[in-house]
Order: structure tokens, then C-alpha cells, then sequence
């Protein structure tokens, strides 16, 4: 009998926090150029200053989750988050906005990164992550219908710290941590990142494709309003539905599971994504902008789902499934800036052109790295089609944390003798009367 799954809702809701910045980027830089005076350029400046540290938080954290604690270093980023959005909300000086990001960003970093930690370690990542994208995307939607219709530069970023704020009690849950000496010897060995060569090239592909999405979506609104000729709220509504679709696309990732592996879902998805991108930069209208976003933001969640189960699988500790996430935090923080120039100087349509085949160019590692790697099955005791080491059997019957079961193509382990102290008893000792209360190995 399969042990019943229990979903581990402290990390959905922490995943929310975290991933919450990114997801509300293109109303928060359209807010502070309108809210504060800011060119196009130098709110797309603040939005990636407030993404790149929460990428620097990543990158800083990602081995210090299980000394520090995840429930210490959580609560930690809530604080952040809510001291330094709330703290933005409340000025109008443009310096105290900047800081007020860039503190609130490190706080959802430090967020995402104890989230991806702890997920990475679950039995079935892929289901924890994907519950995350679909709180995630359902609170964006919603601050999609109701910002637009209020007035404000702050609005988007209270609605994070709100939301940090209400995250804040389920922390209890999470472990206090077991601080300890730094690991040394075989120990130290044992704890070093595996899959090295495979983790690099994804945190490098996840870089430039994290980019490509947020260079679009960091301009998206000013693209309905200025190319396409729809009001604000009118664009709230095309993004609200768009993510209401993502959250059908998640739903349809979580039940097609690992029945295509990932390979197809990142590379396939990648493709589709690029020409969503093509056609939204060229939209000139209602329909061809709410069809480019919709499609869009339905394959997105979908592909990224998949990606950070890859991720996790490289490392049970969670190790590369942070630096992979930071690396795309870290060309999400990038991709404002980068929408802005491509289109302040090349316009909207070259710059969905130019994204559209960088796209198609990083689907190639991607996809080599999920056919390459063997790392842990998408779904708990899942035994793949293509064979597997018996041991996979075994925990497909018993319900053993897949993480600890050899997968094809790993290296065989060396067999180690281990020397036993004393004497075996002679074979013809081996079985005695009953009342025999000889010691192991007497004579």
C-alpha cells in the first residue's frame, strides 16, 4: 500500500510569496512610471534592481538553508518583504521606492529560496511546485481585476507584503533547523553538488530564458496600451484571463504528470512560447494581444513547472533547484531592462522577433540536459518505461522516497568489505538446542 500524500501547504504559500514579485512585474513597473514620473526606462530599472536581489538572495542562501533553518531564514524574507514593500508603498521619494524594492526583493528571494529547498526534498516535487504556480498565478489574476481600478504607485507592492504578512503564521510548520560542524572528509564528499556539468548548463539556459520572458512581460502592458490602444483596465482584464488560462495549463501539467517525461514538455513548450512572444510584441489590437498573452501565459507556468522538477531532481538537498531558480531570477531581474532598450530603440514587433529566436536557441541545452540526466522520476516509486535499476521496483511496492533509488545511467557504487570483529561460530553451531545460551563466536 502507497503511503497517503499530504500536501505540504506552509511551502505552497511561501512559494506564493516569493514568486508573487515576478508574476505582478508588469503592473508594478506600469504603476511607478505613471505613479512616479519615471521614464519607461528607469521603471524598468527599478523593477530589475528589485528582482536582482532577489536573485543575489538565492545565490547567498542556497547552501545555508539547513544550517540557518528554514523556518528562522522564512521568516527572515516575510520581514523583509513587508518592511521593505510596505515601507514603498507608503513614499513618493523615489530613492526610499528604489530601497524599498530592493529590500522587499531580497525578502522574496530569501522566500523562494527556502520554498525551493524544501520542495527539492519532498517525495514528489513536481506536485508541490505546481500547487505553488497555481496559488501563485490565482492571486495574481486576481490583483490583475482589482489594481487597474484604483489609484496608487504602491498598490502592487502592499499586495505583497499583504500577502508576506498572511504567510507569516503558517512558518510555525516549517523545521527550526539543526545547526552543526561544517562537514569534512567523507562527509564533505558526500555533500558536494552532483550533476555538476548538467547544472550549469541549466542554470545558464534557465538564465537567457528567464530573460526572453520577463524582457516581454515587463513591457507587456505598455504594449497594450501604446501599440494595441487599450485602456488600463482593459489590459488588467486580458492579463487576469491570462493567468486564469496558466492556471488551467498547471492543472494540465499536474495531471499529465511524467507520462511524456520532461524532455518534450520543456523543449515542445519552449518552441510554442516563442511564438507566443512573436505574435503579442506585434499585436495591434484586442485579438491579437489577449491571443499572444493567453497562449502565452498557458504554456508558461506549464514549461516552468517542469523545469523546476528538473532542477530538484539534481540534488535531493535542493541545492541546484535554488542556483537554477536564482539564475532565472537573475535573468528575470534583467529582462525589464533589457524589454526597454530592445523596444525603445528596435520597437515592439523586432523586439518579439529577437526574444522569439533566443528562445528557440536555449530550448536545445535545455532539453539535452533533460535527456541526459537521470535524476528522481517526476512522481513518487514511478519506474521508467525504458528500465531501471531493480531497486526501483522495490520502492514503486514499498513507497520509498524515490530520491534514494539508483536510476539508469548512475554510476555503479563501489562494494566496500567491512571487517567484523571476532569469530563466526563454526557452521555445525549455527543452530543449537534452546536452552543453549553459548555467546557469538565462543568455542
Amino acid at each position: 500500500m502507497f503511503a497517503p500524500r499530504t500536501t505540504p501547504w506552509p511551502l505552497v504559500a511561501l512559494f506564493t510569496a516569493g514568486y508573487l514579485a515576478p508574476y505582478l512585474l508588469p503592473t508594478t513597473v506600469g504603476r511607478l512610471e505613471r505613479g512616479l514620473g519615471l521614464s519607461a526606462t528607469q521603471a524598468g530599472a527599478v523593477g530589475s534592481a528589485l528582482l536582482l536581489s532577489s536573485a543575489t538572495a538565492g545565490f547567498l542562501l542556497a547552501s545555508r538553508v539547513e544550517r540557518v533553518g528554514a523556518r528562522a531564514l522564512a521568516r527572515l524574507g516575510l520581514v523583509l518583504a513587508v518592511v521593505g514593500y510596505g515601507g514603498a508603498t507608503l513614499t513618493s521619494a523615489v530613492p526610499a521606492v528604489v530601497a524599498g524594492a530592493v529590500i522587499g526583493g531580497f525578502g522574496s528571494g530569501t522566500a523562494t529560496t527556502v520554498a525551493a529547498t524544501r520542495i527539492a526534498a519532498e517525495r514528489d516535487p513536481h506536485r508541490a511546485s505546481t500547487l505553488g504556480l497555481l496559488s501563485v498565478s490565482a492571486l495574481a489574476g486576481l490583483v490583475y481585476l482589482t489594481v487597474p481600478h484604483l489609484p496608487g504607485h504602491g498598490l502592487t507592492l502592499a499586495a505583497i507584503a499583504l500577502t508576506a504578512l498572511a504567510v507569516w503564521p503558517l512558518t510555525a510548520r516549517l523545521p527550526a533547523g539543526t545547526p552543526g560542524p561544517r562537514p569534512s572528509g567523507p562527509d564533505r564528499a558526500a555533500s558536494r553538488l552532483p550533476h555538476r556539468r548538467s547544472g550549469m548548463v541549466l542554470a545558464g539556459a534557465m538564465l537567457l530564458w528567464s530573460l526572453a520572458q520577463n524582457a516581454l512581460w515587463g513591457v507587456s502592458g505598455r504594449i497594450g496600451v501604446s501599440q494595441a490602444h487599450l485602456s488600463e483596465p482593459t489590459v488588467g482584464v486580458v492579463f487576469a484571463v491570462a493567468l486564469g488560462a496558466g492556471l488551467l495549463g498547471v492543472l494540465g501539467a499536474g495531471a499529465l504528470g511524467s507520462r511524456l517525461g520532461r524532455a518534450l514538455p520543456i523543449g515542445g513548450g519552449t518552441v510554442v512560447i516563442a511564438g507566443c512572444i512573436a505574435l503579442s510584441a506585434s499585436a495591434t489590437g484586442l485579438g491579437s494581444f489577449a491571443a499572444g498573452e493567453i497562449a502565452w501565459n498557458t504554456i508558461y507556468p506549464v514549461v516552468l513547472s517542469y523545469l523546476i522538477g528538473l532542477a530538484a531532481s539534481l540534488d535531493p538537498r535542493g541545492r541546484w533547484a535554488v542556483l537554477v531558480g536564482s539564475a532565472s531570477a537573475l535573468g528575470t531581474a534583467a529582462g525589464p531592462l533589457t524589454g526597454s532598450v530592445l523596444s525603445a530603440q528596435a520597437g515592439f514587433p523586432v523586439m518579439g522577433a529577437v526574444l522569439g529566436v533566443g528562445l528557440l536557441l536555449v530550448a536545445l541545452p535545455m532539453t539535452a540536459v533533460a535527456l541526459h540526466t537521470g535524476g528522481r522520476p517526476l512522481l513518487p516509486g514511478a519506474v521508467r518505461r525504458r528500465g531501471g535499476h531493480p531497486a526501483a521496483l522495490v520502492a514503486a511496492a514499498t513507497g520509498t522516497p524515490s530520491g534514494v533509488v539508483p536510476e539508469v545511467g548512475a554510476p555503479e557504487q563501489p562494494v566496500v568489505e567491512i571487517p567484523l570483529d571476532g569469530t563466526p561460530a563454526p557452521a555445525q553451531r549455527a543452530y543449537d538446542t534452546a536452552a543453549s545460551t553459548r555467546a557469538p563466536g565462543a568455542p
